[in-house]
């Protein structure tokens, strides 16, 4: 895919992604955060599954060794199953300043990692990335309108977790796109994820899935809930994955940066919160950071020569 259409794909995605984090924080008040979980993932496996159908590409299942079948089963407990549980829980009792700031640790996560598993270098401008989108988003969540840090505690730690586990997941991802296509990866990954989410909320039996539970919360929460199912995680998915697949785990990461400035964004429109310096500074220290991050190392002369 062309780099500067992905860029702009990727962009869109941290914009939904956003308002997915108030989606998921409204839902909270509505659902039990099991059954938020179960039902998003199980319709976003089922439109991606569509979409793979769809676009007539190849489905190898029957050529999947055991070893792959084994990075596809740790891929979806680490990215589907233990990032929504964690991820859901968490955002009950996690400050939003908080879980901004928690999430962004994202891209050097995933540059520490990328560099012990994939022996990518982390080059100085991509630590100057590193630290100017950090500092772009820090910026920008404590400058906005009643936002205070609060004191760590067990939501906080949940969304860490959410994050690092989503992390371990895409650099299985980036793994497992040597032999596959991302949206493959996504339909086989969404669907065991899914099931392994279901599994736990039947065998844990502490989640009430009567019909008149489920339909308690009324019309509009379910339609956010299929908007989040289909929209924020089946779609923005797939994108992500593909990118992931291009660009690999540590420069894709650092788009997460913009998540936060666009859930600044949505409040200052929705909610009237003024725009300030300090929002111009983080806007820009995200731009720079995201730019320095993503770039690619010039070759050597050994390699320009092969």
């Amino acid at each position: 895919m062309n780099s500067v259409r992905m860029q702009f794909l990727l962009v869109g995605t941290m914009a939904i992604w956003g308002l997915n984090i108030s989606a998921i924080k409204v839902l909270t008040v509505y659902f039990d955060p099991m059954i938020i979980a179960c039902f998003r993932m199980a319709i976003a496996a089922v439109i991606i599954n569509f979409t793979l159908i769809g676009s007539r590409q190849p489905i190898p299942l029957l050529r999947i060794s055991r070893g792959q079948w084994l990075r596809f089963v740790l891929c979806a407990s680490f990215m589907i199953y233990g990032n929504q549980i964690f991820f859901t829980t968490g955002m009950r009792d996690a400050s939003a300043a908080n879980s901004s700031l928690i999430m962004a640790l994202s891209p050097l996560v995933a540059s520490i990692l990328a560099a012990a598993v994939f022996r990518e270098a982390i080059t100085g401008l991509r630590l100057l990335g590193i630290a100017l989108g950090f500092g772009g988003v820090f910026a920008v969540v404590l400058s906005s309108h009643g936002t205070s840090m609060s004191g760590p505690g067990w939501g906080d730690l949940r969304v860490f977790l959410s994050m690092f586990s989503f992390v371990v997941g895409g650099m299985i991802i980036q793994d497992l796109a040597r032999q596959f296509n991302s949206i493959f990866i996504s339909s086989i990954v969404y669907s065991l994820g899914a099931i392994l989410l279901c599994l736990h909320t039947l065998a844990a039996g502490t989640v009430d899935l009567s019909a008149g539970a489920l339909l308690a919360p009324g019309l509009w929460p379910w339609l956010l809930m299929v908007f989040t199912g289909i929209v924020a995680t089946a779609i923005c998915n797939m994108f992500w994955n593909r990118a992931i697949a291009e660009l690999g785990v540590a420069r894709t990461s650092l788009y997460q940066y913009w998540i936060p400035v666009f859930g600044v964004g949505f409040a200052m429109l929705t909610l009237g919160e003024p725009f300030t310096l300090w929002h111009v500074v983080g806007l820009l220290g995200i731009l720079l950071g995201t730019y320095l991050g993503t770039r690619r190392p010039a070759p050597t002369l050994a390699e320009a020569a092969k």
